[in-house]
């Protein structure tokens, strides 16, 4: 089962694969270096103790093991998610449904009303992972092909099996 939950310093290692030269090809930045993933591990623990919280930075698991992290930004005009996943976890579905997940606290937990998206135009398989979760195509910017999803769509249900979202609640396990 796929799960989000925050990063935490001993995720660098992962962090590590995740952000490898393959998987940042189309991403506009150099893969991660040791120093910099323990950096990146450290600056989205801090970011999760902010208030107010402007980035959700979270790693996707399935089965505890670290597969990718995606993102909630917060800090935009609209807010706008993004995902990495490292290579061989690729085409099994893990990042669409990440960002499934990720929308659920967008739209149910902090009552978004529209998230944006955007990926390379040389990576059709993150376009359709934005299809796959219900995001339509708005034009391109920047050289980027851009996405919007609104909360009004009706796709998202704000809560997990058990009834009640844990993602950032106090007392929660910090998942999804």
């Amino acid at each position: 089962m796929i799960e989000l939950r925050e990063l935490v310093p001993g995720d660098a290692d992962a962090l590590l694969r995740i952000y490898s030269a393959e998987a940042t090809k189309y991403l506009g930045r150099a893969p991660m270096d040791a120093a910099a993933a323990r950096s990146y591990a450290r600056t989205a623990e801090a970011s999760a103790a902010s208030t107010p919280r402007a980035l959700y930075t979270l790693g996707l698991t399935v089965s505890d093991d670290l597969l990718g992290v995606v993102k909630l930004h917060l800090d935009r005009p609209v807010a706008a998610i993004s995902y990495i996943l490292r290579p061989n976890a690729w085409g099994m579905g893990h990042a669409t449904e990440g960002v499934r997940k990720i929308l659920v606290l967008a739209f149910g937990h902090l009552g978004l009303p529209e998230v944006h998206a955007k990926h390379h135009p040389e990576n059709p398989a993150s376009g359709r992972v934005l299809l796959k979760a219900g995001f339509t195509p708005t034009g391109v910017a920047g050289g980027f092909r851009t996405y919007a999803i609104q909360s009004a769509s009706g796709l998202f249900v704000p809560h997990n099996r058990e009834g009640r979202l844990t993602v950032g609640q106090e007392g929660g396990t910090g998942q999804l």
